[in-house]
């Protein structure tokens, strides 16, 4: 059992097998640990999100170290069927290049029964093993660009269901009418770790796909009108930690100091959902008398045209007034809170949009309403809130960040190079994570597969090319290529505020050590 950095709040627990992985993970939901916040297994690893507030990388590690490790002890296993066809388009050429028949292949894959090790990738994929399965399929050449959902595919010794359409590069032995995800339903995933599933023939049906992002409820008495969502306009709050289970990242505000800062300057309480915009762009319509606030990235702020109006304060607007934000100037989010407003119903306990996942209330449209809620707890309004100097495209941004866990995975040159060279903001960024440039790529030491592992905002994840990404809030939850340090926590907001035309330079504040080796010293 080796323990690896991954930020302040996080770790990350390498094992020798999956096998040893499952054990660790079912001891530690058993054990329920003081302080920790969130585990993500995967399929050599454990990541422990933990509050650091409650407790320390320190006591956790001494304390799950001396933890008796037992698989499944103490708790009872859902036992799921799922309906399969087997027609899959890669079932012939796969069964062949394993040397077998597609009817040996099908009965092997169903003879068996499989466990559910972790999810990731999307919301309800579920990553299954099972210990009698012999193969390891290798993944296509060339991903295909679109998986119908409900795909049932095969890579490496994990067998897979694509809960909705995307791109993949699995080979697809079969398809199911059996939802992966729904929303309604309580969970909303149906396989997630420790489950035990098995397939069984299935005649045919429709296939059923990830339900889309929740639409707006109709407001009958609306107190603010979009005019024009600009680029993006979407709800968010603090977001949704707790259910990594379920394949679901914590998503939630980019900026959380803007988004608490706006909601402090109206009143309103301190987890209320506020508006999200990118980039600036937006126009409103006050269909009543209403205090607003605009904080974040510095925009033109403007009432009917005509009149200037100030970020960081609150302000009243009257019925009928328009209120306009101009393209951002510095920074790349704003967050307009509305005093006492009416916010769309949580999914998942939240309602941030997760762009990934397309969890959470729909991003916002032209002629959407927004209300009040009489029953909203509001307090007095803050006078102002801090101005801070966010970064405007061609300025340079320098983030903290905490090496590891995979730093060893790179020689000194490129650890070198990653702290020394400024990288370049690319207009692919979003949020998921900022695609980065250097004139020279960070190139590996170690180029054997890195079995998919969890991953934290503010990873900065190596891919093949050598260019970095750095993820942020709608990153996927677990990922196969090495990360070589993350963004501290205290600078994720900044990171967040980013625009595509800035540099970054990474300036680390923590060597790369065996955190079990030194969990004695402070």
């Amino acid at each position: 059992m080796r323990f690896l950095p991954v930020n302040s709040d996080s770790f990350l627990i390498e094992l020798a097998s999956l096998d040893e992985t499952l054990a660790l993970f079912d001891t530690l939901r058993q054990a329920a640990l003081p302080g920790v916040d969130e585990l993500v297994p995967a399929a050599r690893t454990v990541l422990v999100h933990f509050s650091p507030w409650l407790t320390s990388a320190r006591a956790l590690i001494a304390a799950i170290a001396a933890l008796p490790v037992a698989a499944g002890a103490g708790r009872s296993v859902p036992q799921i069927s799922v309906a399969v066809r087997y027609d899959g388009e890669d079932l012939p050429a796969l069964a062949e290049r394993l040397g077998v028949s597609a009817a040996e292949l099908i009965e092997a894959h169903q003879s068996l029964r499989w466990k559910v090790a972790f999810t990731g990738f999307a919301p309800g994929f579920a990553y299954m093993v099972s210990p009698g399965w012999d193969y390891e399929v290798p993944r296509r050449t060339t991903p295909r660009t679109r998986i119908p959902a409900g795909s049932l595919g095969l890579a490496g010794e994990f067998s897979g269901i694509y809960p909705q359409a995307s791109p993949g590069g699995w080979q697809l032995i079969g398809t199911t009418d059996t939802p992966m995800w729904d929303i309604a339903r309580r969970p909303p995933a149906l396989l997630q770790p420790g489950a035990e599933v098995r397939f069984v023939a299935d005649g045919g049906g429709k296939i059923v796909s990830l339900p889309p992002a929740a639409a707006p409820t109709p407001v009958a008495d609306a107190a603010l009108t979009i005019v024009s969502p600009g680029l993006l306009t979407i709800w968010q709050d603090g977001g949704r930690r707790g259910q990594a289970n379920m394949g679901v990242a914590e998503s939630g505000a980019m900026d959380k100091t803007a988004w608490r800062d706006a909601n402090r300057l109206v009143g309103n309480a301190a987890q209320t959902p506020a508006l999200e915009i990118a980039f600036g762009g937006f126009a409103a319509r006050a269909e009543r008398d209403l205090v607003l606030a605009v904080t974040g990235a510095d925009c033109a702020l403007t009432l009917n045209a005509a009149h200037p109006l100030p970020m960081h304060h609150p302000f009243a607007v009257r019925a009928g007034d328009v209120l306009r934000l101009g393209p951002a100037r510095r920074g790349v989010r704003s967050y307009l809170a509305i005093r006492g407003v009416s916010a769309p119903a949580p999914v998942l306990a939240s309602a941030a949009f997760d762009t990934l996942a397309q969890v959470g209330p729909a991003p916002l449209r032209a002629g959407d309403r927004i209300g009040l809620d009489p029953q909203a707890r509001t307090g007095s309004v803050a006078l102002s809130a801090t101005r801070r100097a966010l970064p405007a495209p061609g300025e340079t941004v320098t983030l903290d960040i905490i090496a590891g866990p995979r730093t060893d995975w790179f020689d000194d040159g490129a650890q070198r190079l990653l702290t020394t060279q400024v990288w370049q903001v690319t207009a692919q960024s979003n949020r998921i994570g900022l695609r980065l440039a250097g004139e020279r790529a960070l190139t590996r030491s170690r180029q054997q597969e890195l079995p998919s592992e969890g991953t934290c905002a503010g990873a900065i994840q190596v891919p093949a090319s050598g260019q970095p990404v750095l993820f942020l809030n709608d990153h996927p939850l677990t990922g196969g290529y090495p990360v070589i340090a993350a963004v501290a926590p205290h600078h994720l907001d900044l990171a967040g505020q980013i625009p595509p035309g800035c540099g970054i330079r990474f300036n680390p504040i923590s060597p790369f050590i065996d955190l079990q080796e030194h969990r004695n010293d402070d």
